[in-house]
């Protein structure tokens, strides 16, 4: 059912503020924006990948994987082809960030010792995050919300809420997975560097080396599920301020009934995660010092009209009481330098906090 834009927004308000479980989301490049509000608040596991609905999963397994199934939910679009239509209230909002000295002392030594740890171990790549708190009394969900939309055009914009759960918010670039009846599509994204008004950029050796990581664990990895295989060059993309790298890989499913194995095959990639993967898993789990929870997990339709996307949960947020958690992190390997490491976290921080 297709809404005008103003009952559209008035109707996700409502569900917020009846606290119904509702997702809302804008694919990259695109003018519609779709959203499911559940009919009741009652709290949906994943059993099967062969389940239909909107899939909210986790990075590790310790959170749960929610499920807002289709014969649970209402769903309806609306179109935005003007940045007008979205009736924006762009008057910036006084926030206090809790980012200090010590913040980045910490994350520094942390990226110091995933070097070392490279070095000893032999392990090619870690992800390592961090998260930072704003206080926002006065946070806008509806109208932050439009802003991600405005402001970020070339990424997946959604915002998500359960009450058993919270509020997530994001713009993420990166694609997990898209299987199209017997299609299958995906992404390699690393590299990170500012956007400076074009995307004609010089990648060093570091940035070049990390996502090729990403591209062949990704290759390596759908194998067994995947044929016809085909990827293009890599080639350097924008992602609201930055530019990242990005490689295109497509195929043809082997069988149906992929999905599930595809997910586990892929889900965390290196560009999330690391390489080798378990090792990878091991350190973050020990020393980054807190719970990623649903940052760098996935979400997206499942089973919806013969097709299933799932994108990878970056460039998010969530809102905790009348505080805002950001989370973000960047990809380490033995040329990385702790300085920049910060650097570029404090670059993707910025993707929320230009729409607080």
């Amino acid at each position: 059912m297709k809404k005008e834009i103003i009952a559209f927004f008035n109707e996700i308000e409502g569900a917020y503020n009846s606290k119904l479980p509702f997702v809302v989301f804008r694919k990259s490049n695109e003018e519609i924006i779709t959203a499911f509000v559940q009919n009741t608040d009652d709290l949906y596991e994943l059993n099967s990948y062969n389940e239909s609905g909107f899939l909210f999963a986790p990075f590790f397994n310790n959170e749960k994987k929610v499920l807002f199934p289709t014969d649970q939910c209402s769903s309806f679009t609306t179109i935005v082809q003007e940045n007008n239509s979205l009736q924006i209230d762009l008057s910036s909002p006084v926030f206090k960030t809790d980012l200090t000295l010590k913040s980045k002392e910490k994350h520094i030594e942390l990226v110091e010792k995933g070097i070392d740890f490279i070095k000893i171990k032999n392990a090619q790549k870690i992800v390592l995050s961090r998260n930072e708190i704003i206080e926002c009394p006065n946070f806008d969900v509806i109208n932050s919300y439009k802003k991600m939309l405005n402001n970020y055009k070339n990424a997946y914009v959604y915002l998500w809420f359960h009450p058993a759960v919270g509020l997530w918010m994001g713009a993420t670039p990166e694609k997990l997975i898209t299987i199209n009846k017997l299609k299958f599509s995906t992404m390699a994204l690393a590299g990170t560097q500012l956007y400076k008004g074009s995307i004609e950029v010089v990648w060093n050796e570091k940035e070049k080396k990390e996502q090729q990581f990403v591209t062949d664990f990704i290759l390596e990895n759908i194998k067994g599920s995947i044929e016809n295989t085909t990827f293009s060059d890599a080639y350097s993309v924008k992602a609201g301020n930055l530019v990242h790298i990005r490689t295109d890989i497509s195929g043809d499913l082997k069988s149906n009934n992929q999905l599930e194995s595809l997910v586990a095959s892929l889900h965390p990639t290196p560009a999330v995660c690391g390489l080798p993967k378990t090792i990878a898993i091991d350190f973050i789990l020990q020393n980054e010092g807190y719970n990623r929870a649903y940052y760098s997990g996935y979400l997206g339709e499942l089973n919806i009209q013969n097709c299933s996307n799932l994108v990878v949960n970056l460039r998010c947020m969530q809102l905790k009481n009348k505080s805002v958690t950001i989370y973000i992190g960047g990809g380490i390997t033995i040329d990385s330098n702790p300085e920049n490491e910060w650097q570029e976290t404090v670059s993707k921080a910025e993707v929320i906090k230009n729409i607080l």
